[in-house]
């Protein structure tokens, strides 16, 4: 009994190893299975996590490498920009130019004017020549309003219409060669009249079809049987017509020259009879605005001697303190238009300035709308090849310039005709004048348009041209 159950209990252990076996090797089994999926799923990220490391290494270099490089450019490009204010540039190109030396002043115009006046000049005036119109002597230029002429305007204008009228009922009694003359005049001056923009002209025009209408209605008047109503009209107005211009004042000029109805009032002070009374105190003492318009007159005229005026103005430049009488110089308007003008009087005045006066023959009539304005004075201007006065070498009285080509430099001989603080202006000389100048036949005299010239030459530079 003892036996068999000593048997199951032996049977039961190694039934109970048997499982404890089994059972630890399935967890063996089961702890390797879990560690080799942990490790399949471990390795890619770690792969991985490489990559990305790798990467944001490579994009770091990148981005210190571009802000390296940018940099670099940045200092360059200051280097560069601080280089080339300091110098510019190291050569010129030779070029055609022109410099001249002008000064700013203000001016009074003095004119040869005399005014003409009549006796009616409270009754107003019309004007029968236009501003600035060239007039003979003794030609019509305006005249007075007479007493009581609106109302005989009035009287004629009504004439005209009866007259008009009259003539347009006896039209197939009136017909003749110098009607139709008249008639075809008329019609003509119309169609002139239609296509003009000139004031002055359609004037003339309306006082031609006028007269040529008062022509026809005469003619007309004495075809007519004597006493009858077209007659007795045209009669009435031949009366109306010789009281209105036995009323009126017509003033005549009183010599050539271009008529004016600007007037001032300085017609008598600001004339060319005495320059010796003319200096800047004087001037100054007249009180005029700088380019003030002077406005027309509705009483009087003027007539201006078109052929000459004079400008007087004070000036303190070099040139027009070494300025002479007769010496000839050119003058901007304020139309910036320029003109010759010559020196004809000279005072003296202190601090240096000079009271100076020109005179001048044209653009008259462009000042006739002032007293007072300003304008350049041109004492001088020149052309040549225009070079920096930078590029100039000056030794023993004679002026040179280095140029350069293929970098190999040359000095050549110039002729400075004029300067400024700047520029030069300066041609070659000519044969005659190098004989004259006994110049070492070595010696470069012949510039020419682009050539290449050293701006600012060195001492090292200079010596190796010797």
């Amino acid at each position: 009994m003892k036996n068999n159950n000593d048997k199951n209990n032996n049977k039961d252990r190694k039934k109970k190893i048997k499982n404890n076996k089994i059972n630890y090797k399935k967890k063996i089994e089961k702890r390797e299975s879990r560690e080799s999926i942990v490790s399949n799923i471990e390795e890619p990220i770690s792969y991985n996590a490489n990559i990305k490391v790798k990467t944001r290494n490579v994009n770091v270099s990148k981005v210190i490498l571009a802000v390296i490089l940018l940099i670099a450019l940045i200092i360059y490009i200051v280097i560069s920009v601080y280089n080339l204010a300091m110098n510019p540039t190291d050569t010129v190109v030779v070029k055609e130019g022109s410099i001249s030396e002008e000064e700013t002043v203000n001016g009074y115009i003095i004119r040869d004017e005399t005014v003409v006046k009549g006796q009616n000049y409270k009754n107003g005036m019309v004007q029968i020549k236009n501003e600035t119109e060239k007039v003979a002597s003794g030609d019509p230029i305006f005249r007075y309003y007479s007493s009581g002429e609106n109302d005989l305007k009035k009287k004629i204008a009504d004439l005209d219409v009866k007259i008009q009228e009259a003539m347009e009922q006896n039209n197939e009694a009136l017909f003749s060669t110098d009607t139709k003359l008249l008639d075809s005049q008329i019609e003509e001056k119309l169609d002139l009249v239609y296509n003009l923009n000139d004031v002055q002209k359609v004037r003339e025009y309306k006082k031609d079809i006028s007269e040529y209408v008062t022509k026809k209605a005469k003619i007309a008047g004495e075809l007519s049987p004597s006493g009858s109503y077209l007659k007795k009209l045209i009669d009435e107005r031949s009366g109306y017509e010789t009281e209105l211009n036995s009323g009126a004042e017509y003033i005549n000029a009183p010599k050539s020259g271009i008529i004016s109805y600007k007037i001032d009032g300085l017609e008598e002070t600001l004339n060319p009879n005495d320059f010796s009374k003319i200096n800047k105190e004087f001037l100054e003492g007249l009180n005029l605005k700088n380019g003030q318009i002077v406005s027309s007159n509705s009483e009087c005229g003027k007539i201006v001697n078109n052929f000459i005026c004079y400008i007087a103005c004070t000036a303190k430049s070099k040139e027009a303190n070494s300025a002479e009488v007769g010496d000839k110089v050119k003058i901007a308007l304020p139309s910036s238009r320029e003109v010759d003008a010559k020196i004809e009087y000279i005072t003296k005045e202190a601090n240096n300035e000079v009271t100076i006066i020109f005179s001048i023959n044209e653009g008259i009539e462009e000042l006739l709308s002032y007293r007072k304005t300003s304008f350049d004075i041109i004492w001088w201007d020149a052309k040549g090849y225009k070079i920096p006065n930078s590029s100039i070498i000056t030794e023993n009285g004679l002026n040179y310039v280095i140029r350069t080509k293929a970098g190999y430099l040359d000095r050549v001989l110039v002729k400075v005709k004029k300067k400024t603080d700047t520029y030069s202006v300066a041609s070659n000389y000519s044969t005659s004048e190098l004989n004259e100048l006994n110049i070492d036949t070595k010696t470069s005299t012949s510039l020419i348009l682009y050539d290449e010239l050293i701006l600012k030459p060195s001492e090292d530079q200079i010596n190796k041209t010797k």
